[in-house]
């Protein structure tokens, strides 16, 4: 195959085996791979009513037919399974280098199942395939397990492993690889954890085959001459700040969140922003697989020294939780990325903590922007010591705990992200109908409501954006399911994306085609949902986002919700519910005639 490499790895740690599967060939034309493949092979092969930390639960990394290939932004991967914090589907991608050298190996997927009776790591050297001890490995942080693992196999091998936070089961646990990109969202670190698998090592030394290299080359040519070139994200911004170029700008527009989402500008922006990262801890700069952006930052304070941190990171341990120095929010970030916790989550969970401090309702007191009061309580999350057993459930569970569900941002009990849905109405929609939860990725309205690329709309309008947000979320599985970095989604839609996909692999896509991929997926993980019990009822904002805010630039502006996801289903061909209806599943392929 080109492209693909049609084989999977299928690992039982309870049995202590590992062998390798053929993928079916017209799955991986019609699914793609990464999150696409992932959905398909739970859908196909388990009981998707599963508890996510039942040792049945399959857990999959997959690559994509894209992965390792010469395209640009190409060296991600997916990890697939059930989510411990919001028990619904869920799939998170991470770059660097990980995913690239898993095809490099020769493959396109690890399925994971079973649990093993002691900690072990997964080695993967080509067709060399093994089931290691990992005993004096467990209990390691992060960089101390990616630190010997490259001492005792050596710097060709690239590590995902998870920290201290999942092997204590924390519901927002990270899988970490390749210093400190993160699969972050949805706790999947814990059901790594669940299994006893503390890494996963992998090294190859193939690469990948090309259908036509010719009209490849001539299509990248195109991309760096002319759509880099043009565009200001992926020329500029992202080089010059990383992500952390949005903080002024959403700031300005008066969607940060701040306080819990008790408002939507912070007075002390300038002092976290990407100017301030820039100016006074960046020493250093480096990027994922065969990336020309370059947006990762390492950074260097006078404690510590690390990656980052992002824009999500710095919003969420920053105007979130109110810490005023970008000094401070990036010593927060080491920790969390250390132990392997998500930082989005980890903000969401402190600020609501915070909350329920003020209110009177949490047994100790959580005070704002207290820096080292944070940090040990992120010490106690990770290993679920005191008060730290409580967070490391996630805000909906603490505050529900606590007598406030209120006060806890979330959808589906996954922590909202750094944009306040108020001051864009799109977001709004993308964060209530995401089948992980509130994410940002499956339809970062954002670009088109503040940014103005490729042109920018009313956000404060509604009647466009159901339509808008649904086809953002088929591209972003496409893109989740190639699998590639949705940084390049600024420029690249679906029409290059299939041009340079029929390059690699030999089949003909058309920009039709694909986009059609992109909603089989979506449904495909709807109805994956509806299965483990979600409906409308669980596509709601919290009560506080449905009132306006009362300062800043986007004060007052109430979201229209319910006239949006009406719309929306009647876009998606669901019913009044939310359930997709036998004529769209029908129409793509997910059922029979």
């Amino acid at each position: 195959m080109y492209g693909w490499t049609g084989k999977a790895i299928h690992v039982n740690l309870t049995e202590k085996k590992a062998k390798v599967l053929e993928l079916d060939k017209d799955i991986l034309k019609n699914f793609l791979g990464g999150s696409g493949l992932g959905f398909k092979l739970i859908y196909d092969h388990y009981d998707i009513t599963l508890d996510p930390l039942d040792p049945k639960t399959p857990l999959i990394f997959a690559a994509g037919p894209l992965t390792g290939s010469r395209m640009f932004g190409a060296g991600r991967h997916s990890v697939i399974s059930f989510s411990p914090l919001t028990n619904t589907i869920s799939d998170g991608l991470s770059g660097g280098f990980f995913g690239a050298e898993l095809k490099f190996a020769g493959y396109d997927a690890i399925i994971i199942e079973g649990k093993s009776d002691r900690p072990v790591y997964l080695y993967i050297e080509d067709g060399n395939i093994e089931i290691r001890d990992a005993a004096y490995l467990w209990g390691k942080k992060v960089s101390d397990v990616i630190k010997q693992l490259t001492t005792d196999l050596g710097r060709k091998f690239k590590i995902a492993t998870i920290g201290p936070a999942g092997e204590n089961l924390v519901r927002f646990a990270s899988i970490m690889n390749d210093r400190m990109h993160a699969t972050g969202r949805g706790g999947l670190g814990a059901v790594m954890g669940s299994k006893m698998l503390k890494a996963i090592a992998v090294s190859g030394s193939k690469r990948i085959q090309e259908a036509n290299t010719e009209k490849l080359l001539k299509l990248l040519e195109d991309v760096i001459k002319i759509r880099m070139t043009w565009n200001p994200a992926l020329s500029r911004s992202l080089k010059i700040f990383g992500t952390s170029a949005l903080i002024n700008v959403i700031n300005a527009a008066g969607l940060l969140p701040t306080k819990n989402f008790q408002k939507g500008v912070y007075e002390y922006a300038e002092e976290i922003s990407g100017e301030a990262l820039r100016e006074r801890i960046l020493v250093g700069t480096h990027s994922c697989w065969n990336c020309p952006v370059v947006c990762k930052r390492e950074t260097k304070t006078d404690g510590a020294r690390g990656d980052g941190p992002e824009y999500e990171t710095i919003v969420n341990l920053g105007s979130m939780i109110l810490v005023k120095r970008i000094e401070d929010v990036a010593e927060l970030n080491y920790l969390a990325n250390d132990f392997g916790l998500d930082t989005i989550s980890l903000g969401g969970t402190l600020a609501c903590a915070c909350e329920l401090s003020d209110l009177g309702k949490l047994p100790i007191r959580l005070n704002w922007g207290d820096v080292e009061e944070f940090k040990d309580i992120i010490h106690k999350i990770a290993y679920r010591e005191g008060i730290g057993n409580d967070l490391a459930e996630g805000s909906k569970r603490l505050a529900e705990k606590y007598g406030a569900p209120h006060v806890a941002m979330q959808v589906k009990g996954l922590e909202m992200p750094a944009y306040d849905p108020r001051g864009a109405f799109g977001m709004a929609l993308s964060y209530g109908i995401s089948y992980r939860g509130a994410c940002h990725l499956r339809a970062w309205t954002i670009s088109f409501e503040v940014i103005g690329i490729p042109q920018l709309i009313d956000r404060f309008s509604a009647a466009e954006k159901p339509p808008l947000v649904a086809y953002l979320q088929d591209l972003a599985m496409v893109y989740n399911s190639l699998v590639m970095c949705m940084h390049y989604g600024n420029e690249f839609d679906e029409e290059p994306l299939a041009d340079v996909l029929s390059a690699v692999t030999g089949v003909e896509y058309s920009k039709e085609h694909l986009l059609k991929i992109g909603e089989r997926i979506w449904n495909l993980a709807r109805v994956i949902n509806v299965k483990r019990g979600f409906s409308r009822k669980d596509d709601m904002l919290p009560p506080r986002i449905l009132q306006p805010l009362e300062e800043g630039p986007s004060a007052g502006r109430k979201i229209p919700y319910e006239e949006m996801l009406e719309i929306y289903y009647e876009v998606r061909g669901w019913d009044k519910n939310g359930i997709p209806t036998e004529e769209k599943l029908r129409e793509l392929g997910l059922i029979g005639e």
